[in-house]
């Protein structure tokens, strides 16, 4: 299902960069052939997710307040990849970091582009079984509280409007279809 490129780049200016994005203002010509502007925010890493589950369905979530939002969000563990590195990896690093808990058994269940309006970000998200415990190593920019509940309790939180990210909301969606239809 691939398609020609309707869209020209006339020009592309990078307007800000910190280590983790770049902004570019690029002048265009529309797929209608008439000039236009269009600001693209590139990621300098992939992000990943991670859903443990216990042996009963339980799963931990994350609570914690969104800079951006200006609010409170509950989203499954998550973090960034720098590009080019392991995205397992990362996501083993990032359960641990945020929960404490590290699986003996991983599975890659999604891919996702974040907001591909606007955004080059990547998502990649996991399921973590046969888990242990131990203490979490939150970052400094972090403060986080750790929830554990059944998995099937944060479904409802996603269909009450509750759990909002889109990486989790994509992730928790995907595992309650995964286990409807018995592939976990």
């Amino acid at each position: 299902m691939e398609a020609k490129n309707p869209w020209k780049t006339v020009s592309e200016q990078q307007i800000y960069s910190n280590p983790w994005i770049e902004v570019y203002h690029n002048e265009v010509i529309t797929p209608g052939g008439s000039p236009g502007i269009y600001g693209k925010v590139h990621f300098k890493n992939v992000a990943v997710g991670v859903i443990p589950l216990d042996e009963a369905n339980n799963t931990w979530i994350v609570g914690q307040y969104r800079y951006t939002l200006d609010k409170y969000s509950w989203e499954i563990p998550e973090g960034g990849c720098i590009l080019g590195m392991d995205k397992l990896a990362a996501a083993q690093r990032e359960l641990k970091e945020e929960t404490g808990i590290t699986a003996k058994k991983w599975q890659e269940i999604l891919y996702l582009q974040t907001s591909n309006s606007v955004t080059d970000e990547e998502a990649y998200l996991y399921i973590a079984k046969e888990l242990e415990f131990g203490s979490a190593e939150p970052e400094d920019t972090e403060q986080l509280e750790v929830r554990k509940l059944p998995f099937k309790a944060l479904v409802e939180l996603v269909h009450e409007g509750k759990v909002t990210d889109a990486m989790s909301v994509a992730a928790i969606l995907k595992v309650d279809w995964m286990m409807t239809r018995n592939l976990l």
